[in-house]
């Protein structure tokens, strides 16, 4: 206990979110001690404050909740039923096993709480699905029943639809581009798996007081985040510049699961930066372009510039900070009371919205794997549930870079012309890598999908050492040894030697071409 309240003391922040098998594990044993001094306290840790997926730690949570669903332990206060909810909450991996045991167990009661749990489930990997195929062809009824769901997707359509009016205050981040590097520093990305932690170098610690004083005076309002003049979020350090905004400003995305937040609402007056924009749809958030500066004309229609030659903005709407404003999802219009700002259709294609009403773009991606596998298992066709690939493609234009490489991993194309910018369809990834200075998160995000190995699919896969290999400082010695094993042993390429032999690098190209070859 005095390993979890440590940092409360010196850092002034919660319990550090548990990960630990062998922590976790004693904290069961306190649980079970019904005298034990720490049990409530323990209780509470368990319940909600355990990481989910794949972390050691959710192995033995899940393992300890089905022995009480089986009734093999007693613990006054989590019932057969409050057990199911937890395990609903753990996203995948163990969770999944144990789900699955209890689904195609002998004792019909549990196996159809099971099977209502997992047909709310998206994370299941090729382990998990062969087991439900395997029942299947085996004349397990549950497991058809399961997969008929999936076929349907009501892990999706069951879903509640989003809101068709968001009230939103405003407020301003900062004039002009805002960089990642405000959201989400460089010099604290030793800190980004830690969320909590993390979340305290977001733009200042006045801004993040002045957040909260904002949430608590318009209660019913999410605070959406504006870069005023400029564009949200250019920059390489999108993913933990979305959580620490998600952390301050977004929704929690499970009582159960610690600082792990979704869904934030940012804006720009000239949008958002697209790979933040793309992160942001991860969350399942919204990212609006304001339009709120036009260049300035004159009587004539000509553009009115400053003594640099620079066009003159004036305001065509006030979004300063304390604004409340109404994002309306059906009209796809932004409103300040009655008054309607700007056409805000970009931000609600029928593509983001789903991701918003799926909690994030990843569940989507899921979801539709999930919903082809049991279609094809029981051998019917799939209803047409998600919106259809959007392709977009422009006569004599030519490709940039990167729409050539998107052009020819895409799959699943109607067009017979190349696609270009704007286009939303599926492609083939055979190459992917992870940063150095992100990679405990991304470590992170794996254990959260319930991912525990790279895809056969994948040609290869790198773990970088660049960042660090310049910055060899404690915190990277303590860090990135952790990375390189666990990447390692995911099936990556590391940059490292993931069991430490070799010295940190000094030539970032040699040392990696050494490791490739």
């Amino acid at each position: 206990m005095e390993e979890i309240q440590t940092r409360k003391a010196e850092l002034g922040l919660s319990p550090k979110p548990i990960d630990s098998a062998e922590l976790l594990s004693e904290i069961i044993a306190q649980i079970k001690d019904t005298t034990n001094e720490h049990r409530e306290d323990s209780l509470n840790f368990f319940i909600y404050n355990t990481l989910p997926g794949t972390t050691p730690a959710a192995a033995v949570k899940a393992q300890f909740l089905k022995e009480i669903i089986l009734g093999e332990e007693t613990v006054a206060e989590i019932t057969a039923d409050f057990a199911f909810e937890l395990l609903s909450h753990m996203k995948g991996g163990p969770s999944i096993a144990v789900l699955l045991d209890l689904a195609l167990g002998n004792d019909e009661a549990v196996a159809k709480q099971a099977a209502d749990v997992l047909k709310t489930q998206v994370f299941l990997y090729d382990a998990d699905t062969t087991r439900l195929q395997d029942a299947f062809k085996a004349g397990n009824a549950v497991a058809k029943e399961i997969l008929e769901s999936y076929a349907n997707a009501e892990f999706f359509t069951k879903l509640p639809n989003i809101p068709e009016k968001i009230e939103v205050v405003t407020y301003i981040a900062g004039e002009g581009d805002i960089s990642t590097d405000l959201l989400s520093p460089g010099n604290q990305a030793h800190s980004r798996a830690d969320r909590e932690l993390h979340g305290q170098c977001m733009i200042t610690p006045e801004a993040q007081q002045e957040i909260v004083a904002l949430k608590e005076k318009h209660p019913n309002a999410k605070v959406m985040l504006i870069a005023e003049k400029g564009t949200m979020g250019v920059g390489s350090s999108r993913m933990s510049g979305v959580n620490n905004v998600a952390l301050w400003a977004g929704e929690q995305a499970s009582p159960y699961v610690p600082f792990i937040n979704i869904a934030p609402v940012v804006a720009g007056t000239n949008g958002i930066a697209p790979i933040f924009l793309t992160t942001v749809d991860v969350t399942g958030g919204i990212g609006l372009d304001l339009k709120n500066w036009v260049k300035k004309v004159d009587e004539n229609g000509n553009v009115v510039t400053d003594a640099n030659g620079d066009p003159v903005l004036e305001e065509a709407y006030s979004v300063a900070t304390g604004t409340v404003l109404t994002i309306d999802t059906k009209a796809k219009k932004l409103y300040n009371g009655d008054k309607e700002l700007v056409d805000v259709s970009s931000a609600f294609t029928p593509q983001k919205v789903e991701f918003m009403r799926a909690g994030g773009s990843y569940a989507v991606v899921f979801g539709k794997k999930l919903q082809t596998l049991a279609a094809e298992t029981l051998g019917v066709e799939a209803p047409a549930v998600y919106a259809p690939s959007k392709e977009i493609s422009h006569e004599g234009q030519g490709l940039t870079a990167v729409e050539k490489i998107f052009n020819r991993n895409a799959v699943g194309v109607q067009s017979e012309t190349p696609l270009h910018a704007g286009s939303n369809v599926r492609v083939k990834v055979n190459i992917v890598g992870s940063q150095d200075t992100t990679g405990p998160m991304t470590c992170q995000e794996l254990e959260a999908m319930a991912a525990s190995t790279i895809s056969p699919l994948v040609d290869g896969a790198y773990q970088s050492g660049c960042h660090t290999a310049s910055v060899w400082d404690s915190k990277a010695q303590a860090n990135i040894p952790k990375l390189m094993a666990f990447m390692n042993k995911f099936g990556l390429i590391t940059a490292r030697d993931p069991k430490g032999v070799y010295h940190s690098m000094t030539d970032v190209i040699r040392k990696v071409l050494n490791d490739i070859t």
